[in-house]
């Protein structure tokens, strides 16, 4: 089975500062998968990679077959990948709704946009409540939900989250959790980047820890939570 998105070598740099140093990974159909690791640990720049905000010097990227690797970001949203970002980035003046469509923005099927928006009330009922309101005026977990809403407007064959949990009351943690669960079951291939490594690990199928821009481990999400390297340096555990 080919992957679906697959990082070879993948080396990318903020001017003359190397910040992943050779990332290989990959996602297949139907899968969620994490990348845990430490601040600084290049997590967000291979995400960065990913999305054609950062593009890499050196190595590949693939998408459903094809080489992404200098495709710029607006194209690579059309190709099915979108991403919620660390800190939510949301519209504040404008209202939840409008945040919303804001993600379908380049999508052409405007017919079935609606739908889309039902799936997503769906998922979180508390943004149906909130539809009319504006988005800076929401809650932080409101707004997290509002963010993964905004990704999946575009319809992606993989969603991105970046920190979801970041900042949030445990409450609306478990619930983020759920449904990442149930949006993956629905059929959506899921990249997760989270500090919360026992949350993170216990949704996905796959794992990698990222060390200083390379990868030091790829196992099984199940193995992992078990690694007594990871348990010690990314579960709390002594």
């Amino acid at each position: 089975m080919s992957a679906l998105l697959e990082l070879e070598n993948v080396q990318t740099y903020y001017g003359s500062i190397q910040a992943l140093k050779g990332i290989s990974i990959e996602v297949y159909e139907g899968e969620i998968v994490t990348l845990i690791g430490a601040n600084g640990a290049g997590k967000s720049t291979t995400l960065r990679s990913i999305n054609g905000l950062n593009h890499p010097r050196v190595g590949s990227i693939r998408f459903a077959g094809r080489d992404i690797t200098q495709t710029p970001a607006h194209e690579i949203v059309q190709l099915g990948i979108a991403q919620s970002p660390e800190g939510r980035k949301l519209f504040p003046r404008m209202s939840v709704v409008e945040n919303l469509e804001m993600g379908a923005f380049q999508r052409k099927d405007r017919h079935e946009l609606q739908g889309d928006m039902d799936r997503v009330f769906e998922l979180f009922p508390r943004l149906h409540e909130r539809r009319t309101q504006k988005a800076g005026t929401l809650s932080g977990g409101e707004q997290q939900m509002c963010a993964i809403g905004r990704a999946l407007m575009a319809r992606p064959k993989l969603l991105m989250l970046d920190e979801p949990s970041m900042g949030l009351a445990p409450i609306f943690v478990q619930r983020i959790f759920d449904t990442i669960v149930e949006v993956n079951k629905q059929g959506t291939s899921i990249l997760l980047v989270e500090q919360n490594a026992l949350m993170a690990l216990d949704v996905a199928n796959r794992g990698y820890v990222l060390e200083t821009g390379k990868v030091a481990l790829a196992d099984d999400a199940k193995k992992l939570a078990q690694n007594e390297d990871v348990k010690r340096t990314y579960l709390g555990e002594i």
